[in-house]
């Protein structure tokens, strides 16, 4: 099959396209004839050499698919309500940049009614991420206020559109005025422009002085101080990324007077069975919204899988040094569709 490999640790041109042996599905597992690949920041990460794939996970990057069931597990696939020839996507620990992947059935979801391979293979990482962070570790209820850091990043348009539509008020921060009416546009109650407003006043300004209840936080850094402070009592704060770096200082009286909770967390080292109740969970919740349009995925750019007029043979390059360049506004997509 063609893959695209990481041929040494560097820049986007260090992603190639390859030949490489056929996945087999074993106990539990699936195999997908992939017909869309989701690009996030772990793949860009993976690729210069600072966030090594699982043990026993493939090294190809790629962390969600959609495509349809080629083969696999006969009793896992019933037990899921799964047949051969069905359009699923599935979050995967590697290996999705490929024309076949192989996904454990726990981690895989019917495409939801309605959407495209393309759209769906946006949907796995960056649904099950905010799931999981800001709804189980984060608990935000309907009534509670939700900062995101980073609005227009994939977790950031999930993050804006889910907390509206489970009832939550909703301040996101972007750095330009333009992606702030992009934020709006998704549903966000309030757009800060971070290189212009301090976030920290404006979020407290928001809140008439009491506060957010959850912030989800990419950057990490000295940003965690600041977060601490416009978080109201019993607020938390749940760490994703660490684009500001991995060291903060923070006020622990602060942390007691307010009894604040500082979490974090990361998806793709966890286990199965903690993936498989969040896709549980998702399908529940989440799928739902999808299909009835109260929420969309939002496609900022699709690549060719296979460009014969990349150097690389690949589209993956061009789509790694756009999510570096930050310039994008959701998600961005590899299309295996036309190989």
């Amino acid at each position: 099959m063609k893959a695209i490999e990481i041929a040494s640790f560097g820049g986007p041109d260090v992603l190639r396209l390859a030949e490489r042996p056929m996945p087999v599905a074993g106990t539990g597992e699936l195999c997908l004839r992939v017909s869309a690949s989701g690009v996030n920041r772990p793949d860009v990460l993976q690729r210069a050499g600072n966030y090594p794939a699982p043990v026993g996970a493939s090294d190809i990057p790629g962390l969600e698919v959609a495509g349809s069931i080629v083969s696999g597990d006969a009793q896992a696939l019933a037990q899921a309500g799964l047949r051969i020839g069905d359009r699923v996507c599935a979050l995967v620990a590697g290996g999705g940049y490929a024309e076949f992947c192989v996904a454990p059935v726990a981690q895989c979801l019917p495409v939801p009614k309605g959407l495209s391979d393309i759209e769906a293979a946006s949907l796995p990482e960056t649904f099950f991420t905010v799931w999981s962070n800001v709804f189980d570790r984060g608990r935000l209820a309907a009534g509670e206020t939700l900062l995101v850091q980073g609005g227009t990043s994939g977790i950031g348009v999930t993050a804006i559109q889910l907390a509206k539509a489970l009832g939550a008020t909703v301040i996101a921060t972007a750095g330009s005025d333009a992606k702030c009416d992009a934020m709006r546009e998704l549903g966000a109650d309030h757009a800060i422009n971070y290189k212009t407003q301090d976030f920290e006043a404006e979020a407290l300004r928001l809140t008439t002085g009491r506060g957010v209840d959850v912030v989800l936080d990419m950057v990490a850094g000295d940003y965690v101080a600041r977060e601490l402070n416009c978080l109201a009592e019993d607020g938390r704060l749940v760490i994703i990324a660490v684009q500001g770096g991995v060291k903060s200082e923070i006020n622990a009286g602060l942390v007691m007077r307010k009894r604040l909770t500082v979490t974090g967390s990361t998806l793709r080292v966890r286990p199965i069975a903690f993936k498989q109740a969040i896709a549980q969970n998702c399908l529940a919740r989440v799928w739902p919204l999808l299909e009835a349009g109260r929420i969309k995925p939002v496609i900022h750019s699709v690549f060719a899988a296979v460009d014969a007029a990349e150097p690389t043979g690949s589209g993956a390059a061009a789509a790694h040094a756009l999510m570096e360049s930050n310039q994008h506004i959701g998600k961005i997509v590899l299309d295996w569709g036309t190989v």
